[in-house]
């Protein structure tokens, strides 16, 4: 796990991604949707936590973008499954666990965006 409130989120939801991966392909011989979730949904973290080892500001910016990217696909992925045959109840707590790591995200990339921004 990492150092930051951040890091430790994402370690566990993906986790908990990895799991839910596993049940699409085992209960409902979903292999696409299951890889694309289990890709995006565990890059957010470990771009995370090389974002916390970044050598620069700008490559810790570089790296908090890509996590926000990659969470905002498995957003798309997760509401996905909502819309679809697959979907239970135990799904809303992970898209909702989704929605609050991008807006995390989303804070740390304009916060450090603008103190970039204020240096130059």
């Amino acid at each position: 796990m990492g150092t930051s409130i951040i890091a430790d989120k994402t370690y566990h939801f993906s986790q908990r991604i990895i799991k839910c991966s596993r049940f699409l392909k085992s209960q409902h011989k979903e292999y696409v949707i299951s890889k694309q979730l289990l890709k995006s949904g565990t890059s957010i973290g470990a771009n995370v936590i090389e974002g916390e080892y970044a050598q620069s500001n700008k490559d810790f910016l570089h790296k908090m973008d890509i996590a926000l990217k990659e969470a905002a696909e498995t957003e798309f992925w997760l509401k996905q499954i909502k819309e679809s045959s697959l979907y239970g109840d135990h799904w809303d707590t992970l898209l909702s666990e989704c929605i609050e790591i991008n807006k995390i995200l989303n804070s740390i990339v304009k916060t450090t965006r603008n103190n970039l921004n204020s240096k130059e």
